[in-house]
């Protein structure tokens, strides 16, 4: 049993997420968690909400509340969309945790011993009217780079450049709009990732494995111009971790805290420690030890990151320059699996603008297993993907519908009407039961294969070769023409037909965990991995009972796709 740890880029608390976030993260990372338990792997599955800086702020002012209610509220909202995706974290913490902060300025305190922290004196944009310095995302203006007009003060969303804000074309301020800015000096910590630069680049040369997306984005970053640049890791906010050398204040650091992106990677050591503290994980107040160092049972781990290519950066350079720096026993991420964007009908999906279907929208029209399919069968794995209502309704209506609904609804039926709802006795298979048998083998070793590389895809390609083939042998076997005839051999066909819905539910239950659920009770079994297809395939014995489902999946009708299209052509509210 091997033992897999598995995070998920950590959303911003900054309102409800859309479609592209939850496909460039956090499901495919669900895909692998429920894949790899079925498998019979130890796995702990972590993610949180990343809840300082800037977008927590702007949010939690513009709905008229504290930060830390408006943060604790979100949390509880990003928390019940994510059952409701049936997303299955092991945790699903919060980066202002108690123990994130506790680990933030441990990490802080080791890279100042270790003399990778270096206290500059910088220029920064201050509003005169705001009365306040503006960190990075408080200021938008004109990317320099693609001429991106909502461009932010530390990376423009468009072309992913990294930005200081005042690279920034006709800067302003995120908080009132004003063009009153000036430049005024503070001082800030800095983390020598330029000191890092040939460490990072052996670690990231040895990952030969990666997916190309991920490393050559490392590289940019390494080599590009002056190559891997220092990174600035406090700001002048009130919200946020306060900057400590471990347990001991820090001189002339007095009111800052620390950056987001310096706190949130960390959270994902602090939410296993979390995990613990919550009674969820082992016994023991260390027992998330056994996940994270290496000197304390993490060296049998294996450490699969998910994420979209915009966090790529901080999760190849700076979050391991924090764990490379301290100098301690952590444990290193082993893969990266970065994906590119899910357009919107046209245009780009945007938080910030209200653009594309959100979470809490998709659920109200469609239970989780219509968009769970249609998002991981098409996930931005090797380029950008786009999503359309057309689309949408194709695949739904024949994959989910045509294909694997319309099989158990067509069999259960069938047999309830000729031998009844339980598994008919009588005949044996013959040749064309054999040769399905061979092929399904064959198509469950490539379908793992695909699972186990990550190559999301082509597992979804391989899932639908296996349900289609199904299909064709009932199609070629005709029951229910053969009963006129030979009623004995229409039973073995039913029979075999009607254990391959326990063998659909458990190779489907990473992808459509409710639907998988469905088929496998209606047979009164439990969605397990199968060893064999040939094994599967004589799991129901002759006279077990079954039930007949109710539909599985619902087809989309024209009307009501173009309710949808328009319902969601604008801006959310």
């Amino acid at each position: 049993m091997a033992r897999i740890l598995i995070t998920s880029a950590i959303p911003y608390i900054n309102g409800i997420k859309h479609l592209g976030n939850l496909v460039g993260s956090q499901l495919p990372a669900d895909l692998f968690a429920r894949y790899k338990r079925a498998r019979g792997d130890e796995v702990l599955f972590l993610c949180a909400t990343d809840e300082h800086g800037t977008p927590a702020e702007l949010a939690a002012a513009k709905a008229g509340k504290p930060v830390a209610d408006y943060c604790a509220e979100m949390w509880a909202v990003q928390d019940a969309l994510g059952r409701g995706f049936r997303l299955s974290f092991d945790h699903f913490g919060r980066s202002s945790s108690p123990q994130n902060h506790r680990l933030t300025q441990h990490f802080a305190g080791r890279l100042a011993e270790a003399g990778l922290i270096r206290e500059v004196a910088e220029k920064q944009v201050y509003s005169n009217a705001d009365g306040r310095f503006l960190p990075d995302r408080y200021i938008e203006g004109t990317c320099p780079n693609c001429g991106y007009d909502k461009a932010r003060g530390d990376q423009c969303e468009n072309c992913t450049k990294q930005l200081d804000p005042t690279d920034l074309i006709n800067p302003r301020s995120a908080i009132s709009g004003s063009t009153d800015l000036e430049v005024r000096e503070t001082k800030h910590l800095y983390l020598r990732q330029s000191a890092m630069r040939d460490q990072l680049r052996a670690w990231i040369d040895s990952k030969t494995d990666w997916p190309i997306l991920t490393t050559s984005i490392a590289r940019k970053w390494l080599d590009d111009g002056d190559g891997l640049q220092d990174r600035g890791i406090t700001r002048d906010l009130d919200w946020g971790i306060p900057v400590k050398k471990g347990d001991q204040d820090w001189p002339g650091m007095e009111g800052k805290v620390f950056y987001v992106w310096f706190d949130a990677p960390i959270e994902y050591i602090a939410c296993a420690a979390e995990w613990v503290e919550a009674g969820k994980g082992p016994g023991s107040e260390k027992g998330w030890e056994r996940w994270w160092r290496t000197d304390k049972g993490a060296e049998d781990v294996r450490y699969v990151q998910f994420m979209g290519k915009d966090n790529v950066p901080f999760h190849t350079l700076s979050f391991p320059s924090t764990i490379l720096g301290s100098g301690e026993p952590w444990k290193l991420v082993d893969y990266i699996k970065s994906f590119n964007y899910l357009n919107y009908d046209g245009g780009q999906f945007s938080t910030s603008q209200g653009r594309g279907v959100f979470m809490d929208q998709a659920l109200e029209i469609l239970p989780a297993d219509y968009w769970r399919w249609w998002l991981l069968s098409h996930v931005p794995e090797t380029s950008d993907t786009e999503f359309t209502w057309e689309a949408f309704q194709q695949d739904v209506n024949k994959d989910l519908a045509d294909v694997l609904g319309n099989f158990v609804s067509r069999i259960t039926k069938f047999c309830r009407s000729k031998f009844g709802e339980t598994v008919p006795e009588g005949g044996s298979y013959g040749p064309q039961e054999a040769a399905l048998i061979a092929d399904l083998d064959t198509r469950l070793r490539r379908y793992e294969a695909h699972m186990d590389a990550i190559e999301i895809r082509k597992a979804a390609a391989e899932l639908r070769a296996i349900w289609v083939a199904g299909n064709e042998y009932l199609q070629s076997a005709g029951p229910w023409t053969v009963f006129k005839e030979d009623p004995v051999r229409a039973a073995a066909i039913t029979r075999l037909a009607l254990n391959l819905i326990p063998f659909y539910a458990g190779l489907s239950a990473p992808f459509i965990p409710d639907a998988a659920r469905t088929m496998a009770e209606a047979m009164g079994t439990n969605p397990t991995w199968p060893d064999s297809a040939e094994t599967a395939l004589a799991a129901l014995k002759p006279g077990q009972a079954f039930t007949v489902p109710e539909v599985l999946f619902a087809k989309i009708d024209d009307a009501t796709r173009e309710d949808w299209a328009a319902r969601f052509a604008g801006v959310r509210g």
